[in-house]
């Protein structure tokens, strides 16, 4: 679930400087960022809207280096604003940044900074939050990013509690959020948390998306290992956890196959993927889990006994926190919408399995999208702790 919070963030938040103002919204651009998620901020606060409700913002379009700013599919970009213009914007966003692993131009950090001493609101969108690390604004504060890139973020900054579950993480007055669609959820929160739910409800229908999404990124994670862990000692343990998901193991048995203490494994982990070892056990436990439900007949008692956890008891919850639905139901909404007569496979034999759920309407939806609200919290639910054998609470 994302940190999406109506009430204000339990946050020392800086006071705005007097030549700020709260309407003005700073887009800071870079050259080589992809156009897609340099538009959305664009898109959503620079149109004028007012005639369906939503109220209207000031938008500065900033060039964060010399232009002209390139960009995908070779066009290229001239900026109205320059850095200078940063100086009259109470929300600066920065969309993307070009590069994972290349550092940012020192103006564009020095004017962050600049910024957020000043009580600005300070929004970093996908990548963009890799700008918000190298300035410092994301030191000893939740943050999240696309999943994919927050082993690498995790790692580059490691006073940065990155969560790659989260779709956003608002922690007061610096706001992160994970890749392309999760950057319209985030400017869609910045809507309802400045103008409220009904102004949120109108953009969101103007732009034809849903006004909030429930869950978070689980779902898209990619069972792969990070590039970033191919050459550390920890990939085979990694790997022998994903070949042996089945068995019922702990983070302790990994801990001592890496031979390291808990705590050493866990610190060690956590900056080469991104995630507590405890959760990225559970997910894998439970992608695990998606495959089978989609690809075999086993029965849910099966399929929890196949993915490690101790009781179907145990795969419900976290499948259901995970996911927003019911494994049952899962199966039921996929079988649901896949082409008629085609028969699930098993993934460990490679045999069709005749299906013993019941099909449901070709109009069901997987469960996912709509199964569950927001929460309102600033931080993840706890992991019951009985829920694999052996484990300790959650790190």
């Amino acid at each position: 679930m994302s940190h999406d919070s109506t009430a204000a963030p339990e946050v020392a938040v800086r006071k705005l400087s007097g030549r700020r103002r709260k309407e003005i919204v700073a887009v800071l651009l870079f050259s080589g960022g992809p156009i897609f998620e340099s538009s959305i901020p664009l898109s959503v606060f620079g149109i004028d809207r007012q005639d369906a409700g939503v109220p209207r913002y000031r938008l500065l379009v900033c060039a964060g280096e010399e232009g002209p700013l390139r960009t995908t599919g070779g066009l290229e970009l001239t900026a109205p604003q320059g850095l200078e213009a940063i100086a009259r914007a109470g929300t600066v966003v920065v969309p993307a940044w070009r590069s994972i692993t290349s550092p940012p131009p020192d103006e564009a950090l020095d004017a962050l900074r600049r910024a957020h001493e000043e009580g600005a609101r300070i929004v970093g969108l996908c990548t963009g939050a890799f700008v918000l690390a190298a300035a410092g604004l994301l030191d000893g504060r939740p943050a999240t990013t696309h999943w994919m890139y927050a082993p690498t973020l995790a790692k580059r900054y490691p006073s940065v509690h990155v969560d790659p579950r989260e779709l956003f993480v608002d922690d007061g007055d610096v706001l992160t959020s994970a890749g392309t669609a999760a950057g319209i959820d985030l400017c869609l929160h910045i809507v309802r948390t400045d103008h409220g739910n009904e102004a949120a409800g109108a953009l969101a229908r103007r732009l034809v998306v849903p006004p909030r999404r429930a869950g978070g990124q689980e779902r898209y994670l990619d069972r792969s290992l990070p590039e970033e862990i191919g050459a550390d000692p920890l990939a085979e343990v990694v790997a022998w956890a994903l070949e042996h998901l089945h068995e019922q193991f702990d983070v302790e048995t990994l801990a001592a196959r890496a031979y390291m203490s808990r705590r050493t494994f866990d610190r060690r982990f956590r900056s080469l993927t991104g995630s507590a070892p405890l959760q990225w056990l559970i997910t894998q436990r439970v992608l695990q889990a998606q495959r089978l439900l989609e690809t075999s007949d086993y029965s849910v008692d099966e399929v929890a006994g196949r993915c490690g956890f101790r009781s179907p008891v145990a795969l419900r919850g976290h499948f259901r926190r995970q996911l927003g639905s019911s494994p049952a139901a899962y199966r039921a909404a996929y079988r649901a919408r896949r082409p008629q007569g085609e028969r699930p496979v098993d993934t460990e034999s490679g045999v069709e399995s005749v299906s013993r759920a019941p099909v449901l309407p070709e109009t069901a939806a997987l469960p996912p999208e709509n199964a569950v609200p927001y929460q309102t919290r600033r931080t993840p639910a706890p992991i019951p702790a009985a829920s694999l054998p052996g484990q300790r609470s959650a790190p």
